[in-house]
């Protein structure tokens, strides 16, 4: 199992983050924080890092509330990360999978929510690019 799912797209970061938005409020997703990390690098005096990557944290809070409800532990990996950043020219749109995070627990009825906001997420990005 890949820990992670990522496309390419030709849009640019902004282009790319507005689209995840919109089509993260289509499932009930919202964003609910935006980390600019080479601009939060730069803000603490570390200036090597310039590519633009951003980190969103992204949460449908009815399944937060019916995973969070099962096992506390799955706060852990709340809320969902999807990473929007510059490599080698491109423009990627990725996140770590929710299977893979959850799997950790083994708990089979937490696997099955996660599969299911798994292929949410995986056709918002897909839509998005």
């Amino acid at each position: 199992m890949d820990f992670h799912y990522t496309v390419t797209t030709d849009k640019s970061i902004d282009e790319a983050i507005n689209s995840l938005e919109q089509n993260l409020k289509e499932h009930k997703f919202g964003i609910l924080w935006q980390l600019d990390l080479p601009a939060k690098l730069q803000e603490k005096g570390v200036e090597g890092f310039t590519t633009p990557y951003r980190v969103l944290e992204v949460c449908n809070p009815f399944e937060a509330a019916r995973v969070l409800s099962r096992n506390e532990l799955v706060g852990y990996f709340l809320p969902c990360k999807i990473t929007v950043y510059e490599s080698e020219g491109k423009t990627k749109i990725g996140l770590p999978k929710p299977t893979a995070m959850i799997s950790l627990l083994d708990d089979a009825e937490l696997k099955e929510i996660a599969i299911d906001i798994e292929k949410t997420l995986l056709s918002v990005i897909d839509k998005s690019k």
